[in-house]
């Protein structure tokens, strides 16, 4: 059993043939995945999607940093987005975060609508999930803050805030995030040729905060690189970072499964 714990399936990359990509993932043993948003109206579409496919389909919903200059509205946006976490499908804020490699959105407009996202996520009670590029320590710094405020409160979420999803940075990066309470999302990168950074970074973090992840369309592992990637080849991903700390494959996706679960608190 894997879970992937991040893939774009409302993206119109899939709209030809989503529904054999849907049991292409069954069929691999992926059973729960989460399709995180990246404004409001692919939030909505990808609830649509959890609602004709049903079991093991969840939501995250958010404003990525890239999307921020054209789809932010400030407070209409945010009660969009509070209405939407309602959806019993819906498992985390996300996809949010800092992009500063993509030059789509001033970075002090990406980390107001960010830094409003993060207490929405606290006023719902879900996780976050983060997009970080070229970004990470102005991200983590922004993230300390946030959780030294959910310590404070002994709000619920400080022993699970969220994931660094797609992990760019060092070891040393993230194990900064991992003592703030947070999780290490891998994905496809760690599998190519030049991935040592993420295949050091995979073996680094402490097993109860690994997460296993595609962002497909995006980032297809090897040996699949270059094509449209799919929640099917989380396996791949898996099954290197498991040859890395000398686990079976079976090991790896039973932690990383209770890790998801851990965070997600998936309800069917």
């Amino acid at each position: 059993m894997w879970v992937d714990t991040h893939t774009h399936l409302h993206l119109d990359a899939f709209d030809p043939d989503r529904d054999a990509v849907v049991q292409r993932a069954r069929a691999a043993g992926v059973t729960r995945w989460v399709d995180p948003a990246l404004d409001v109206p692919s939030a909505r579409r990808a609830l649509a999607l959890a609602e004709q496919y049903g079991e093991g389909y969840f939501v995250a919903v958010g404003v990525h940093p890239n999307s921020v200059a054209q789809a932010w509205h400030g407070g209409r946006t945010l009660d969009a987005l509070r209405e939407l976490a309602e959806h019993p499908r819906v498992v985390a804020i996300g996809e949010i975060g800092l992009d500063y490699y993509r030059d789509y959105t001033p970075p002090a407009q990406q980390r107001a609508a960010l830094e409003a996202q993060l207490a929405l996520a606290a006023e719902v009670g879900l996780p976050v999930i983060l997009h970080q590029r070229a970004s990470v320590d102005d991200l983590l710094d922004m993230l300390a803050d946030w959780v030294a405020g959910l310590r404070a409160q002994g709000h619920p979420l400080a022993t699970r805030p969220g994931v660094l999803h797609s992990f760019s940075g060092t070891v040393e990066q993230a194990l900064r995030a991992v003592a703030l309470g947070f999780f290490v999302g891998i994905t496809g990168p760690v599998t190519f040729k030049n991935g040592a950074t993420m295949r050091a970074v995979a073996q680094a973090v402490p097993l109860e905060r690994l997460l296993v992840e595609t962002d497909a369309p995006f980032m297809a592992p090897h040996p699949h690189r270059g094509k449209r990637n799919e929640p099917a080849w989380v396996v791949w991903v898996g099954r290197k970072v498991a040859e890395g700390r000398g686990l079976s494959e079976e090991a790896l996706a039973l932690v990383t499964t209770r890790n998801a679960e851990a965070l997600f608190h998936f309800v069917t």
